[in-house]
């Protein structure tokens, strides 16, 4: 019997089979694809994200380096207001390579991680949880027993259906695209002409140009991306798409079920990013669960929610903003443009005294 099966091995899944590897569990995660494919999101992160990751690997993840963004209310055309750092505020990343690569750190502590395997059911008893398999290159299903499941299966978790955990309270619908120009400049553009959210442009240095967005649904994202496009007179290629879960459930656990990343919308409210919300909780499963301890669970609901539920909440406050009537939208970036001091994962960050700082200067 496994200590732990993992269901996904994205970001939250591959880290979290890491860190309870490096503390001697048992542990076998299955991926229903190839890791890190099909993508999934943007690979636009804060700096942090080197905090994740061997030394080694920045060569080959690192595309370009961030230091702002300029925002509009209207198209590329319009008036824009920029915002920045002296230092790099965010990397681009090679997305699929962030993914292997973390569950290359998982295999290397010890972690089973097996590829094209995919959950069909769980059940769950009062001592372990049985796992039923399919895998791509067998006929017919297999079963594994484990003392505890993690869902870190995405947005439409397999494991939360099964578990009867609840939804998470939104999901937005994400889109992107990828054109070929090499683009090295040091700054995203963010309009907030999409109902609800916004569309974004990224330089991904000789990785080409990301073009998104995301809108609640029953808006035709089809017909916004079109527009964001033709606006920038570019083609793209690479068309993703996917939901995006906004707003964490009032509880993401079972007596021996619990769900990490985007499974547990553990994502930021306004940018609907959560590579790094995901692992930072999936680095508190490992601190606080244990195995032969259901009781643990508890430990982790308290300690993923103190860490992250302050910066979750003050992102819903920063969402509204995008649903403002566009002169106040004006007045506002107007207002706050130039330098900052805030951090891309904290909102609470604006009240820093590094950002009043420069705020007021």
């Amino acid at each position: 019997m496994y200590d732990f099966v993992v269901v996904g091995v994205g970001p939250a899944g591959a880290r979290f089979a890491r860190r309870a590897a490096e503390k001697g569990y048992d542990v076998l995660a299955l991926e229903k694809a190839t890791v890190g494919e099909p993508l999934a999101c943007s690979g636009h992160v804060s700096t942090d994200i080197w905090n994740f990751v061997p030394d080694s690997a920045r060569e080959n993840l690192f595309q370009n380096r961030i230091y702002g963004a300029n925002f509009h209310t209207g198209g590329p055309e319009a008036e824009s207001h920029l915002f920045y750092k002296t230092e790099e505020v965010s990397n681009v990343i090679d997305r699929i390579g962030l993914d292997q690569t973390l569950a290359d750190c998982a295999r290397r502590a010890g972690a089973d991680v097996r590829e094209h395997h995919t959950v069909t059911a769980l059940t769950e008893h009062p001592n372990h949880v049985e796992v039923t398999v399919s895998m791509a290159d067998k006929e017919g299903t297999q079963t594994f027993e484990a003392r505890m499941v993690a869902g870190c299966d995405g947005p439409v978790s397999r494991v939360r259906q099964a578990a009867g955990l609840p939804e998470p309270d939104e999901t937005l619908h994400g889109v992107l695209a990828f054109s070929d120009e090499a683009d090295h400049t040091d700054h995203v553009d963010v309009h907030l002409t999409v109902p609800g959210f916004f569309a974004w442009r990224i330089p991904r240095g000789d990785a080409g140009v990301e073009y998104g967005l995301a809108a609640p649904p029953g808006d035709d994202v089809t017909a916004l991306f079109e527009r964001l496009t033709t606006q920038y007179d570019v083609e793209t290629d690479r068309f993703c798409s996917g939901a995006i879960p906004i707003g964490p459930p009032e509880t993401v656990s079972t007596d021996r079920i619990f769900l990490l990343g985007d499974a547990a919308a553990q994502t930021k409210p306004f940018t609907g990013g959560g590579i790094l919300y995901g692992m930072t909780a999936a680095d508190c499963a490992a601190r606080h669960i244990q195995p032969h301890r259901p009781e643990s669970l508890e430990v982790y609901e308290s300690a993923w929610r103190q860490t992250l539920s302050t910066e979750i909440r003050m992102g819903h406050l920063i969402r509204r903003a995008y649903s403002l009537p566009e002169p106040i939208q004006q007045l506002g970036l107007t207002a706050l443009a130039g330098e900052i001091g805030v951090h891309m994962d904290k909102p609470s960050s604006f009240f820093s005294k590094t950002h009043l700082r420069r705020l007021f200067s």
